[in-house]
């Protein structure tokens, strides 16, 4: 489309959605009906260090790689020159220095949701092994799929600036903006994504879980090994199919992990599909460069294991170090640590949330999979100014 027609398409959608709760017909199948997620107000509460659970005893060695990454990115912004400069110079085995470091030159504030509680959930993700094939076969016939030509991004911000940031995500229908094809219907194809396949796998379950993880590597027959990582989502809101399990009276909450999960679908093959068909949502994937060490996150540098966490950009300034406060996967054992908020997710919304990433493989993917804990956060903001998004 030309600048006039994205224009127009814009004010269209706009236009659709300011009006959308005003009308009392039945809702047609227009653009609006994929809404901008609502907003979240954190709030930021200074802080003291021995706020932070064991925070004078912990090696933060481990972190000290993480932070470096965030700086590629925060050293860009005038906030944060000065701090990543500093953090140029400092040891990066020596904790006691770090320690020292952070006290120096960041505050720590405590997170707390818009309501005033400072406790939520933090679950886990990590980077699955498929096995799979350039080729459609009997055995590999789950296509991972590229970003479509014919879905549209839409920026609000460019007609309401108060909506900057916010984007729907739809197709041209004649001359009519419709949402992009959900999940079921993406599935069972549509002309649009022919050719758009970069690999085939094996199993519709790990697919899925794929998608929910943001990035994979895939394993061909002769062993060679592939990454693929995020590369846009079809604009339909994410819905969790373990909560649906429960609601259907097939699994109980405590069994709603995703090695759970798993394990129905193989006990109720005839079933699966509907399943999966509940979460209208649909991940495409870019395929990733041999030379990436780990997944790229959203902020554009490489996830550190078990140190790296996905927030709700919204709350979380991305490439800000975050104390968590929880504890191990199923377990009241207190997992405290230093981390660094540098990817996002689409079911990570709130403001504390989060997202623990235990790297790549079936141990991190045990891990990821039982945990879904409570926990506290504190975010670290330089010295000398307000807490704000960078």
């Amino acid at each position: 489309m030309n600048k006039q027609q994205v224009k127009w398409v814009v004010l269209l959608v706009c236009s659709i959605m300011l009006v959308a709760c005003k009308t009392s017909t039945k809702p047609r199948a227009t653009i609006s009906n994929i809404a901008p997620p609502a907003p979240t107000t954190p709030i930021f509460t200074q802080s003291q260090w021995d706020a932070l659970p064991e925070w004078y005893t912990l090696d933060l060695t481990p972190a000290w790689a993480a932070l470096m990454q965030s700086c590629r990115v925060l050293k860009l912004k005038p906030r944060w020159q000065s701090v990543c400069a500093d953090a140029e110079m400092i040891d990066r085995t020596d904790s006691d220095a770090q320690r020292s470091f952070y006290q120096e030159n960041l505050s720590p504030y405590r997170l707390s949701n818009p309501d005033g509680s400072d406790q939520g959930v933090i679950t886990g993700y990590y980077e699955p092994l498929l096995k799979g094939s350039r080729y459609k076969t009997e055995r590999f016939r789950y296509p991972i799929y590229s970003v479509p030509d014919d879905m549209l991004e839409i920026d609000l911000g460019d007609a309401y600036p108060q909506l900057k940031g916010q984007r729907i995500r739809g197709r041209l229908s004649g001359k009519r903006v419709i949402p992009y094809y959900k999940r079921a219907e993406i599935d069972a194809g549509t002309d649009t994504l022919i050719g758009r396949e970069i690999f085939w796998v094996e199993n519709a379950v790990e697919l899925f879980f794929l998608q929910i993880q943001g990035s994979g590597r895939i394993e061909l027959a002769d062993g060679r090994q592939y990454k693929v990582g995020y590369a846009d989502q079809n604009g339909h809101p994410y819905v969790s199919i373990g909560r649906k399990l429960i609601e259907m009276g097939e699994m109980k909450l405590e069994e709603a992990s995703m090695q759970g999960i798993k394990a129905w679908g193989e006990k109720n093959p005839t079933k699966l599909d509907a399943l999966l068909e509940q979460n209208p949502s649909y991940v495409f994937f870019r395929e990733m460069s041999e030379n990436l060490t780990a997944p790229l996150g959203a902020l554009g540098v490489p996830l550190t294991n078990e140190y790296s966490i996905a927030v709700d950009p919204r709350a979380i300034p991305l490439g800000s170090p975050v104390f968590l406060a929880t504890t191990q996967p199923n377990s009241s054992v207190p997992l405290n640590r230093l981390m660094l908020a540098q990817d996002t997710g689409g079911a990570i919304r709130g403001a504390v949330r989060a997202d623990f990433f235990w790297g790549f493989g079936d141990k991190a993917g045990s891990q990821a999979g039982r945990m879904k804990q409570q926990g506290r956060m504190w975010v670290l903001f330089p010295k000398g100014g307000e807490p704000i998004q960078n």
